[in-house]
């Protein structure tokens, strides 16, 4: 799918903390680029010369709406924290293709890591107007990093279930160990997350699918090449030819 980003400036509507390094923004401007779930925006930060990208979490063109998760992990998402409403952003928007929502699978599995979970919401929301039953399993490291995203998917209707490394909420273990222990069907999964967990899940499932790799960029579509990824056809940028990829089309090591 070929997408044209566009460059607009954004205010804040609304800007809160969910855990001790996660933050919900809210803003609202020209949404029409954005097409399809699983795209992203990249954020100019006053000070900095990158922009940084953010994956959509769920957008409205009706409302003029768009809603960012994001973790603070350095100064340019502390930067981001500090935004009050009413703040002026820069955004391109409309970047990168998304996920696929092939009518052929009725039952897929959303799949998400920490803040890999986001871009699953709006997927969601899709995949429900369509008529499929999706199912959402989130997975973080403790119970202290979960923002309550399952409460999310499931005032849209979408079963969620949670699993934490050391136990303390949820399964204990990983997504795959959700997927094992409740027995939830699937016939597609749509995945995104550490890479430790999408290799896991490429190389351990059988059914098709696909992953959104998240990734350190520069100018976000595609000029300056230097978030590439090794796939069977050749090295592609994430920002431009992804950032969702077939599983059968990238190369683990």
């Amino acid at each position: 799918m070929l997408t044209t980003n566009i460059n607009n400036d954004f205010k804040v509507i609304s800007n809160r903390r969910l855990t001790h390094k996660t933050w919900v923004m809210t803003l609202g401007g020209d949404t029409r680029a954005i097409t399809a779930p699983g795209q992203f925006v990249n954020v100019a930060i006053p000070g900095k010369y990158l922009r940084r990208p953010i994956s959509i979490c769920d957008y409205s063109h009706e409302r003029g709406e768009l809603v960012l998760l994001y973790d603070v992990v350095g100064e340019g998402t502390e930067a981001m924290s500090l935004m009050a409403p009413g703040t002026t952003v820069n955004l391109l928007t409309g970047l990168g293709n998304g996920f696929s929502t092939d009518p052929s699978h009725d039952h897929p599995l959303l799949l998400g890591g920490g803040i890999g979970c986001a871009p699953l919401l709006n997927l969601a929301r899709r995949l429900r107007t369509m008529g499929k039953s999706p199912v959402a399993v989130l997975g973080y490291n403790t119970a202290a990093d979960s923002f309550g995203m399952e409460r999310w998917f499931e005032e849209i209707g979408v079963e969620a279930f949670i699993a934490t490394v050391d136990g303390s909420l949820g399964t204990k273990g990983f997504v795959t160990d959700v997927i094992r222990e409740k027995g939830l069907p699937g016939d597609y999964f749509h995945a995104c997350g550490p890479m430790p967990m999408l290799r896991a899940l490429c190389t351990g499932l059988d059914i098709p699918g696909e992953v959104s790799i998240e990734s350190r960029m520069g100018c976000g579509f595609g000029a300056c090449v230097c978030c590439s990824v090794e796939t069977a056809n050749g090295a592609k940028r994430i920002c431009k030819d992804g950032p969702v990829f077939r599983k059968e089309e990238l190369i683990w090591k």
